[in-house]
């Protein structure tokens, strides 16, 4: 049976918040509120030390202006699972706003423009807790701008995965690469220091004027240009005693790894390097297909079933 969230009074639309902690044996929620178009939901497992809660849209995607804003708190050695149903599906910009563009007025709500779909996180992860942010990849439709701001705050000895991964778009609609604009930030803090930022922005010339004079300077290249043969992306930070054995697989397929004499673009590619004196993982990867990219993600970060259990694993990857 799944838990139903629960609403307080004056949440802004498109907000979402999750508290948990580890009561006895269990994981618990203090919290667990979402509004229109943002809705969470966790169902209950078998295995009680671990929690999942789908971060889900009405209607089957986002749409021109809505405006997601999560906050997470782990906390008393809890373990968290971040999933979503499906890909982000981005619908392409409008001229008409939503009611959740009304955030109010911090930092972060003025960022961007009203015609942006943006999603916000901030997760708190407190010592021996962990969340493991998992999502299938985005989808940003034709002339999709799309704007996600994620942010970790972690506490000495919590861990995390941040998994970040985007697809070029509908390829069976013959949508390549035909997003207007797609920007990323990940951001991750250990005790209030900022140990890593990984930013991502792949933009098409939005009027023609910009594009013509480009060509004429021999400097325009179309995102279909600079990201083919490619069409999925994917970044995934991780940090913590709980991926050490994620790290050390990493490692030994990484000793093995050669690009030399290739005549034709391998299935994926991937790259690691680590930052933070060698605490914290940045790891890149390209794959002709999205399943390809997923693959090796699920093979990837296999050593985590010890962690969070077999079985909810799978959800991860399913």
């Amino acid at each position: 049976m799944a838990m139903t969230p629960t609403v307080e009074d004056h949440i802004a639309a498109g907000h979402g918040r999750i508290t948990c902690s580890l009561n006895g044996a269990s994981v618990v929620f203090s919290e667990l509120s979402s509004t229109y178009p943002l809705k969470l939901l966790s169902p209950r497992l078998a295995d009680n030390d671990i929690a999942i809660v789908y971060m889900m849209n009405y209607g089957g995607g986002l749409v021109c202006g809505d405006r997601i804003k999560l906050q997470v708190r782990a906390e008393g050695g809890s373990k968290l699972l971040l999933l979503s149903q499906g890909s982000t599906k981005v619908f392409k910009v409008r001229s008409a706003n939503r009611a959740s563009t009304c955030l109010g007025s911090s930092a972060d709500d003025n960022l961007l423009r009203n015609n942006v779909t943006t999603q916000l996180m901030d997760v708190h992860v407190a010592p021996t807790s962990s969340v493991f942010l998992l999502p299938d990849p985005v989808t940003c439709f034709r002339s999709a701008s799309y704007t996600q701001v994620q942010r970790f705050h972690l506490s000495k000895g919590a861990s995390m995965v941040l998994l970040d991964w985007f697809t070029s778009g509908r390829k069976s609609l013959g949508e390549e690469w035909m997003f207007s604009r797609y920007f990323s930030v990940n951001e991750v803090n250990v005790d209030g220091r900022r140990i890593a930022k990984d930013v991502m922005l792949l933009e098409e010339p939005l009027h023609d004027d910009t594009v013509a004079s480009t060509r004429r300077l021999g400097s325009h290249r179309s995102l279909s240009d600079r990201l083919k043969p490619y069409s999925c992306y994917a970044t995934l930070i991780v940090y913590g005693p709980l991926v050490h054995s994620v790290v050390a697989q990493l490692k030994d397929r990484l000793r093995s790894l050669s690009v030399l004499g290739m005549v034709a673009p391998a299935r994926v590619l991937w790259a690691m390097s680590s930052v933070d004196d060698g605490d914290t993982f940045v790891i890149r990867v390209a794959g002709l297909e999205t399943e390809d990219v997923k693959d090796w993600l699920r093979e990837s970060l296999r050593p985590l079933e010890e962690v969070v259990g077999i079985d909810t694993y799978r959800k991860a990857f399913s």
